[in-house]
């Protein structure tokens, strides 16, 4: 298997000072013990600085029956980590005249006015507001789900979510204040289909993978070609492994968290987030650096990142995640879906960045201290680094 340094063509090893790589060193003995102290499958990391990869590991297994190791090829599901890409996917548009960010949603989403809105009218919630989760959708896609064996992993078709929105409601002023909604950028994905005139599938690979040179990132199912490197997915609870949905498909939800992709695809994103001179020009045709830095400008208050966890960032921005407590200002942004777990994280200013994925969700009984579990422990290891 090629390592990641080899994957990435555009990216060049540099040497560490001693005391940088005895952090490194110490961070990696972390990554792995901690892994393995909480039953997680298999993970993979990176870390870059001056869109050089300073440190990358890979650990435990992709699929525990075939005793099959986690390698730089392997599949990763992003869950939410889908988000930002259709985040840069509206300002693309925004960009190219398309469509504006105070556009109002039922412009493009008419069937959007049967939603019960006690607050005012429909007509009021913009685009941006569904960029901010500030829009009063709820949190969760789909709340009817009884979790059948024979119910699909998420509704398949977007009249699905139509026929229910009679019996949906508006739950807080839209504006008003932040909270975490996968429908309303579900509702971005199909505005970027309406104005874009193609499946949101198809205009993300067009507009934004190929640029960036993403050849094996896919929405929902594998292509035959890559299932051999498709991670399975798993749960830890009360120490009890079970496995996850394989090979899930998103349906509707795509645009909300449909990505799948090895770590080093989303390293190039990375280096595309953090900023090169020297590819100006190319990065520039995805999205300008002004619209990009947009997108990091602190709009709302919000103390629970996309995973749900306290303690990681301040605000919102345009999708995007912040934390502003430091001198260092950090961007990010995570998933969490189906027994994948990621963490996406930058400091624009110091063009330092890291990856973090695993294949196993783990669950603590009730009142166990957050800074004992291991995700928050990982992110606080990883905030070192930087």
């Amino acid at each position: 298997m090629k390592p990641l340094l080899l994957a990435l063509f555009t990216l060049m090893i540099t040497m560490p000072s001693q005391a940088q790589s005895n952090k490194y060193t110490a961070f990696r003995e972390t990554f792995r013990n901690e892994l393995d102290r909480a039953g997680i499958a298999g993970g993979s990391f990176a870390f870059l600085s001056d869109n050089n990869v300073i440190l990358e590991d890979h650990y435990g297994l992709s699929n525990i029956e075939k005793k099959q190791k986690v390698d730089a090829d392997t599949i990763f599901h992003w869950a939410s980590n889908t988000k930002p890409f259709t985040g840069i996917a509206i300002l693309q548009l925004r960009d190219r005249g398309r469509l504006k960010l105070t556009d109002s949603v039922t412009t493009y989403l008419p069937e959007l006015r049967k939603i019960h809105n006690p607050f005012g009218p429909m007509d009021e919630i913009t685009i941006e507001h569904l960029l901010t989760h500030s829009g009063g959708f709820r949190g969760g896609t789909w709340p009817w789900r009884n979790n059948k064996p024979w119910e699909p992993f998420e509704p398949t078709e977007w009249s699905q979510l139509v026929a229910m929105f009679p019996f949906t409601e508006v739950l807080f002023k839209p504006g008003s204040k932040y909270s975490y909604s996968n429908p309303g950028i579900i509702y971005l994905g199909r505005i970027i289909e309406e104005v874009s005139g193609e499946s949101y599938e198809s205009y993300i690979e067009k507009n934004i993978f190929r640029p960036l040179g993403m050849a094996r990132s896919y929405f929902d199912k594998t292509p035959t070609h890559l299932l051999k490197h498709r991670s399975h997915s798993y749960y830890v609870e009360n120490g009890k492994r079970t496995e996850g949905w394989f090979d899930a498909d998103t349906g509707i939800t795509v645009s909300n968290s449909g990505l799948n992709a090895p770590i080093a695809d989303m390293a190039r994103y990375l280096q595309f987030l953090l900023g090169d001179t020297a590819k100006r020009s190319a990065y520039d045709k995805v999205l300008s650096r002004r619209s990009l830095e947009e997108m990091w400008v602190p709009r709302l208050k919000a103390e629970l990142d996309s995973n749900g966890i306290r303690g990681f960032t301040t605000d919102v921005g345009l999708i995007f995640f912040l934390d502003t407590r430091s001198s260092k200002k950090l961007i990010g942004h995570g998933g969490d879906q189906n027994g994948f777990i990621s963490f996406i994280d930058l400091d624009p200013a110091q063009r330092t960045g890291s990856i973090l994925v695993v294949n196993t969700n783990v669950t603590y009984p009730p009142n166990t201290p957050t800074e004992t579990q291991v995700f928050t422990k990982l992110r606080t290891a990883i905030r070192k680094l930087y």
